[in-house]
């Protein structure tokens, strides 16, 4: 019976990997097309979806230390899922070449305009910034950052499966170890890593919680991505057998707090800047506020944070798999439209001018 069932599984995942193989090779020519005829668009689309790739395996990454540093069911139930998601930063640390590839200009421009020579002549202030914004230190930065989390992310698996194989308490001791600096490695690197991809498409903006802010969606989709495997594996054997309505509760109200910690993060970027009312950070609304983008303000608010907001405040909602599953997949589409909306009103064809 544990052979069939096992068999089953082994078939579902095939048919899996086949249609993501396909969507994929289709989707690389389509990239492959776009990027002949025009680059510039193509490393601005890439550099969006690029991000929200990233902050799966980034939100996976720093979910698995925060368990590891404070225990809990919920935590064993997406332990290897979490895993599984982090090993995908080899993967991303590759498919970063594109982006540098951006930043140093093709026929039709440049991905980051400190980047641009001509911009730059022309520009007092983003002369001043070029200790910081030049291309061989931007690189320099980018390796460091990959080169820390690979690191860290090595150990942690490296000890995870020797637990699994030894049952030895020193590797969970181990892992809890690491796990305190690597959270520290992370908050400081991914300040300077959502300041140098993204606040630096808008020199001009100065914001001390983009990086907070971008950390907390990172963590809020690593999270959703997590539910979503978990909720397929629950309804198969032998998790099916095991898996208590009251654990998956545990997920819910974790993914609720994630929510609120981003949603939070997100009104008080706003707050601050409202208040303030200087140029240089109403700059950033200015252009997300008027042509068509007012309509992707109020779907990211009714869809990214309202509907899911007060579904998580059901019990039954919170302890049903499929339901958690589809809240934290519509999580995930919101939150790829929420990068769209902070990245790609930054480039000038996206407003009235």
């Amino acid at each position: 019976m544990t052979h069939t069932l096992s068999t089953t599984r082994q078939g579902e995942l095939r048919r899996l990997q086949g249609w993501a193989l396909g969507v994929g090779a289709i989707a690389l020519l389509a990239c492959l097309v776009g990027a002949w005829f025009q680059s510039l668009a193509f490393f601005r689309a890439y550099l969006i979806a690029y991000l929200f790739f990233l902050s799966i395996a980034h939100g996976c990454f720093a979910t698995l230390m925060v368990y590891y540093l404070t225990g809990g069911a919920w935590g064993f139930l997406i332990r290897n899922t979490l895993e599984v998601g982090m090993r995908t930063l080899p993967i991303l640390a590759v498919l970063f070449v594109p982006i540098a590839l951006g930043a140093l200009g093709t026929r039709e421009g440049y991905l980051y305009v400190w980047a641009d020579p001509d911009e730059v002549a022309a520009s007092t202030e983003l002369q001043h910034k070029q200790i910081y914004l030049n291309l061989p230190f931007f690189l320099v930065r980018a390796g460091l950052y990959f080169v820390l989390w690979l690191v860290v992310a090595y150990f942690l698996n490296k000890w995870s499966a020797a637990q699994d194989r030894t049952g030895d308490p020193a590797f969970a001791r181990r892992l809890t170890k690491l796990s305190g600096p690597g959270l520290v490695i992370y908050g400081i690197t991914i300040f300077f890593a959502a300041t140098d991809w993204i606040m630096s498409l808008q020199p001009a903006f100065r914001s001390t919680i983009t990086g907070p802010l971008f950390a907390s969606g990172e963590i809020l989709t690593g999270f959703a991505c997590a539910l979503i495997v978990m909720a397929w594996l629950v309804a198969r054997p032998p998790l099916a057998d095991v898996v208590s309505a009251e654990a998956v509760g545990d997920l819910g109200s974790l993914l609720f707090t994630f929510l609120i910690i981003w949603a939070y993060m997100t009104f008080f970027q706003f707050m601050l800047i409202w208040i303030a009312n200087l140029p240089y950070d109403v700059m950033w609304y200015v252009p997300r506020f008027g042509w068509g983008w007012q309509w992707a303000v109020w779907t990211i608010f009714a869809l990214h944070f309202g509907v899911p907001f007060f579904l998580l405040l059901m019990r039954d909602v919170k302890r049903s798999p499929k339901m958690l599953a589809a809240l934290a997949g519509l999580i995930l589409l919101m939150h790829l439209v929420y990068l769209y909306f902070g990245i790609r009103p930054t480039f000038p064809s996206s407003s009235a001018e």
